[in-house]
């Protein structure tokens, strides 16, 4: 299409940005109520009025001052990709907080037009705004829009198809920050321009601006191209800066936001806002948080909440699980009639329907676990949890953001620790960053929760909902007392203050709730249908290859025939059954001795003289090493390692069955494997995250040794201690 229009969506966090973005995309883009769950930019399509629109979904941020990677990432994109129009969303609940930013892209130029969401809500708390006010004063279209709705979405579309064939231009404000800050900036801002310091990207007078804030980005880059000029505009900087300290006791920084807060509130009382209530009045919000978040009864709802979330996933989930289970069983029992016996055979049952299907088998867990979860974020819960865990975190060493990580990790059900490495872009002390990236993986996310309820489930199946609920407490624990280690020792300083917004709570809509769940569901069955089946098949080949010695081979068929010969002599019901269940135990000792000897098997018995401290055996060893690629390996592995032994696939018993009757497993060998599966080494792609995000392998590695040490070393103690108990 050559009617292209490429538009930003830029805002603070939750002010609907993402919403809005679904809405006119279709996309299924995930809706957090906090901040740093969209740390990239997302991107999307839609048509209207015979225009194309690409549209780009920013990180919320609060500001263009760089000082997190979600303002980088904002700030860099608007600059370089030069977007036709940005629209800016504004929460109309919040309406100065959320023009400060405004304000920013006003003084930058930017071609912009303010969609101003939530107006429903700014109603509901008695804010009535005059849309057509706003924007005669501050020089833009401003449109009134409901994004969960679509309420006003086409008027807004509407401006900026007009915008853009009006070729309209947006010249930069010029804000006053009081005379000492007015003075400098008369005097670098020609400096600036004759010179050409980064004119070519930014407004001279904004680049004057943000060296007075201070900007490290711009700061770097202006060193870079022309440093003696930019040293000597710094020097001139730091001579207002010290003037302002001494004589008013601020930064620069401080001044500049303190007047552009200055300029928005006198827009907003020149009657833009008025309001139909007077007095002190709780919103539902606040009401609700008095309770919710209440010093001592807020934890105890967390803690009812976390455990209603487990309850309602096992009770309603279980006839489903029995369902996949049998369709599983009807797929082996099938290529057993249909496939003739060999390598393929095996690999089909074994290596593909027994190790995928072992994953597969908890889809429908997985599915009622995040639809419960979508309901806490999507109602704005999750957001109070990081509130009350503040508190908490300090205690650690941790930042109050850091919560956010690990909620996005699976801190309290099915999340990842790739996103909630990530995340850990919106901490800016790296001491604290490095201390979060490094411990978010030992949450209970997505990947390990099948493996932790196939072994309750096996063990514990009167009690599932209580052991997950105690397992994601154990998570948390083990994470923070982590935490503080590493920042008493390699990661020592101080913790920063921490500053959250609560945003009000909202019904979900349940087209969203689907979403959010079909959308998790789906990556879960799309894994387990591309990455768990290649390692699956792979993993399968380590556990078939090589092949038994023909020595052995013939051992085993001499003992074969013998048991025929021996058993033809005699009739009757009785001795046909004794003659199948000696040729099934033979014929299980003759896997056991295949996977023995293949690769795998090798290694892991030569793994077992360690892991054995931990009761954990050489099969398991198996799985253990191919969750190191991908922890839902760890079911189809187990699965493949316990269903080479089964003779009889049209009579083919769950995994959990198998683990059970197994001699080699107990209750306590599964607190044991529970608790090493929980935190030992991260899976491979969030090793390769962490070294990305942390700009050094050394630190991934650090996790990998850090994590599984520490795993093993807990695994050791419950296994020692249960035995000499029992």
């Amino acid at each position: 299409m050559e009617n292209v229009i490429h538009l930003a969506l830029a805002g603070n966090p939750n002010a609907g940005k993402t919403t809005l973005f679904n809405f006119l995309t279709g996309a299924r883009q995930h809706v957090g109520n906090y901040p740093g769950i969209t740390v990239e930019q997302k991107e999307g399509c839609c048509i209207h009025d015979d225009f194309g629109l690409s549209i780009v979904d920013l990180p919320g941020t609060y500001s263009l001052t760089a000082y997190s990677a979600e303002e980088l990432v904002a700030r860099d994109y608007l600059v370089n990709n030069n977007p036709d129009v940005v629209i800016n969303v504004v929460d109309a609940s919040n309406l100065e907080r959320n023009l400060y930013l405004t304000s920013q892209f006003l003084e930058l130029g930017t071609p912009l037009i303010i969609a101003l969401n939530m107006v429903d809500v700014a109603e509901s708390r008695g804010f009535v705004i005059d849309a057509e006010k706003l924007s005669e004063l501050i020089g833009v279209p401003v449109v009134p829009i409901v994004a969960r709705s679509g309420k006003g979405v086409n008027a807004l579309l509407d401006q900026v198809v007009t915008m853009v064939r009006d070729k309209k231009q947006t010249e930069p404000i010029l804000l006053r920050y009081g005379s000492d800050i007015d003075q400098v900036l008369t005097q670098i801002t020609p400096v600036i321009t004759e010179h050409g310091l980064l004119t070519s990207t930014y407004p001279a007078r904004w680049v004057g601006v943000k060296l007075l804030e201070n900007d490290k980005q711009i700061i770097s880059i202006a060193q870079e191209e022309q440093p003696e000029i930019t040293q000597q505009l710094l020097d001139q900087c730091e001579k207002v800066a010290t003037h302002l300290k001494t004589t008013a006791g601020v930064y620069p920084e401080s001044v500049v936001a303190d007047h552009r807060y200055g300029f928005i509130k006198s827009i907003l009382r020149q009657n833009v806002v008025t309001q139909k209530f007077v007095g002190d009045r709780l919103y539902t919000s606040d009401r609700i948080d008095k309770i919710v978040t209440h010093r001592f009864l807020g934890p105890l709802i967390m803690a009812a909440v976390l455990f209603g979330l487990y309850y309602f996933t096992f009770t309603f989930s279980g006839s489903l699980v029995g369902a996949f289970e049998s369709t599983f069983a009807f797929l082996s029992s099938t290529a057993n009639n249909l496939l003739p016996d060999g390598p393929i055979k095996s690999m089909v049952i074994s290596g593909i329907i027994d190790g995928v299907g072992g994953v597969m088998g908890f889809v429908p867990i997985i599915m009622f676990m995040f639809f419960g979860i979508a309901i806490l974020e999507d109602s704005g819960y999750l957001a109070r949890v990081a509130f009350m865990m503040d508190r908490i975190f300090h205690t650690f060493g941790l930042h109050g953001s850091s919560v956010m990580p690990f909620i996005v990790s699976g801190g309290i059900a099915g999340g990842c620790a790739v996103p909630g490495v990530m995340a850990t872009r919106t901490l800016r002390s790296p001491r604290e960053r490095l201390a979060t990236l490094l411990t978010v993986p030992f949450m209970n996310c997505g990947a390990k929760l099948p493996v932790l309820t196939l072994i309750i489930g096996a063990f514990f199946a009167d009690h599932q909902a209580v052991y997950m609920f105690f397992a994601t407490l154990l998570a948390w624990m083990v994470a923070l007392c982590a935490a503080k280690f590493l920042r008493l020792t390699v990661l020592r300083g101080e913790s920063t203050p921490f500053v959250m917004e609560l945003p009000p709570y909202r019904f979900p809509t349940f087209r969203g709730l689907l979403i959010h769940t079909w959308e998790r569901t789906w990556q879960y069955m799309k894994k387990a249908g591309t990455v768990i089946l290649g390692i699956s098949i792979l993993l399968w080949a380590m556990m078939t290859y090589p092949s038994l010695p023909e020595s052995q081979v013939a051992k085993f068929e001499q003992q074969h025939q013998e048991i025929a010969t021996s058993y033809q002599k005699t009739d009757g019901e009785q001795s046909e059954q004794a003659y199948e269940m000696a040729l099934q135990e033979l014929q299980s000792q003759e896997a056991m001795t295949r996977l023995r000897h293949s690769l795998a098997g090798r290694i892991g018995l030569a793994m077992e003289n360690l892991t054995q401290l931990a009761g954990i055996d050489w099969r398991t060893n198996i799985a253990l090493l191919g969750g190191f690629a991908a922890k839902e390996v760890i079911i189809s592995t187990l699965g493949t390692a316990y269903s080479l032994g089964e003779v009889d696939p049209e009579e083919s018993t769950p995994l959990k069955v198998r683990l059970a009757e197994d001699p080699n497993w107990n209750p306590v060998v599964a607190l044991a494997v529970l608790v090493f599966i929980m935190f030992y080494a991260p899976c491979f792609v969030t090793v390769v995250c962490i070294a990305k995000e942390s700009g050094s392998w050394k630190w991934a590695f650090f996790s990998i040794g850090f994590n599984t040490t520490l795993a093993f070393l807990m695994a050791v103690g419950i296994f020692q201690l249960g035995t000499m108990l029992a």
